[in-house]
């Protein structure tokens, strides 16, 4: 389980995450849903401990993150939001560099290379610099990197950008088999139809604050009659607030 307790993160007099209250149970797939600048990313980069929260706590699995970065970055695959890293190395030379860090044995880190290179239709080209790929061959490269030590808890920064539809496809299938498996997946999307279609459980982040938690059916039953996207927009897009003129 992972549970934020009254997290907030300020930058001066900007919060960019306002009193998060959640917790993330063992076998679901839990989707933060918001805008750009909601503070999904902030969520994520404090959970990952590359940022520290101003006040709040934050535990996985009983184990308080302040007090155990280290043992917990161990039980965590990260995807960023960029994949724009490390653009020096090959890709066959940033999967071992993470293999090495997590600790995999040579054995098992080339057997899970070659498979997921190979799923990812990527293996031909891994030991070509990562700074020579598109965008999509990127991503491609920082979501193989992140499977290979299998850890149990997988945090996703909108993983499928860039991806091509069969490379979407297989990672949302494998996403849904590590939860099958009592395992945790977090990641973010500002795509409503692969929320819909994914995940056990949402948040919906506006302006730094959590606005709604649950799953989707809950979120249509307090909404009925409304499809996804209006329910969304009408939580948090530009309809609820002043109109451009509104009062002009």
């Amino acid at each position: 389980m992972i549970t934020f307790d009254n997290v907030s993160k300020l930058y001066g007099d900007f919060a960019a995450l306002k009193d998060l209250n959640l917790s993330l149970e063992n076998g679901e797939i839990f989707g933060l849903i918001g805008h750009n600048g909601a503070g999904k990313t902030t969520t994520i980069s404090l959970l990952t401990s590359i940022i520290e929260p101003t006040t709040g706590s934050i535990s996985v699995n009983g184990l308080d993150l302040a007090q155990n970065r280290d043992a917990i970055k161990k039980q965590i695959a990260y995807v960023p939001d960029s994949p724009d890293i490390f653009l020096n190395l090959t890709a066959r030379e940033y999967w071992q560099f993470l293999a090495n860090i997590y600790g995999v044995d040579q054995k098992t880190a080339e057997e899970r290379i070659d498979t997921l290179s190979t799923l990812f239709d990527i293996k031909d080209r891994q030991y070509e610099t990562i700074d020579s790929y598109s965008h999509g061959m990127r991503q491609k490269t920082m979501v193989i990197g992140a499977l290979i030590p299998n850890p149990d808890i997988w945090i996703l920064d909108e993983p499928l950008t860039g991806l091509d539809p069969q490379a979407s496809f297989d990672l949302k299938q494998m996403m849904k088999e590590h939860a099958q498996k009592g395992k945790t997946v977090l990641f973010s999307t500002h795509v409503l139809s692969v929320a819909e279609q994914l995940c056990d459980r949402i948040g919906i982040l506006r302006k730094g604050q959590v606005i709604f938690v649950g799953t989707l059916e809950e979120l249509k039953v307090l909404h009925p009659n409304k499809d996804l996207e209006t329910i969304y927009l009408e939580l948090a897009g530009r309809q609820t607030e002043a109109k451009v003129g509104e009062h002009e």
